[in-house]
């Protein structure tokens, strides 16, 4: 039984594959959740506070690099899944289509248990993010959304975002659940964690 405020179980996460096509996608063969989001809205960030290893998720000014998906295991048939950022402004559009194209092969091809869409608190809701959300409506695929950064603003502008993010998704008919986080704080970590343990059925 893992507490729904212990990361301990994520500290287990270990580097398992890298994927830049579908042919290379480690075997379906378990529970996984995926964490995707814009370039520089910290999705490297949150995923390392969750493990609390800085290293695991790697960052990269280099877009190349951030073409893959990688695959992190947590036990036998739990794992974790990075999805390449999305949104890099200097890359090329056809490159920007192979990325996208890669997510959606995933997502047609896993079976998760939930997608973590990661966005900067200061600027969410952005095309990309809606689309995701439209990909999570499709698939009937749960979602959270993180609203990271959150140290950036005060607590009464958090309060702001997060009631309008609600409020998007509402008028959307998305079914998202959200909140905010502060990887440099660790603040809404539990929250997360006690997501994911339901995800993964470890609560």
């Amino acid at each position: 039984m893992v507490k729904a405020s212990d990361n301990n179980f994520y500290r287990r996460a270990r580097f398992l594959a890298s994927a830049g096509k579908s042919a290379q996608f480690p075997q379906d063969d378990g529970a996984e959740v995926a964490f995707a989001g814009g370039s520089n809205a910290g999705k490297s960030s949150a995923i390392n506070t969750l493990c609390d290893n800085k290293r695991l998720a790697k960052t990269s000014k280099t877009p190349g690099r951030t073409r893959l998906i990688n695959f992190f295991s947590l036990d036998q048939h739990r794992r974790l899944v990075d999805l390449p950022g999305y949104g890099y402004a200097k890359v090329p559009e056809a490159v920007k289509r192979e990325w996208k194209q890669l997510i959606e092969a995933y997502l047609q091809q896993h079976r998760l248990r939930g997608l973590v869409i990661i966005m900067d608190i200061r600027h969410p809701m952005k095309d990309f993010d809606v689309q995701m959300l439209e990909w999570c409506h499709y698939y009937r695929l749960p979602a959270h959304i993180l609203l990271t950064k959150a140290d950036k603003l005060k607590r009464g502008a958090q309060q702001i975002s997060l009631r309008a993010v609600r409020k998007l998704l509402t008028e959307s008919g998305f079914d998202a659940t959200v909140q905010t986080f502060s990887a440099s704080r660790q603040t809404g970590l539990d929250q997360l964690v006690e997501k994911l343990n339901g995800w993964l059925e470890l609560d």
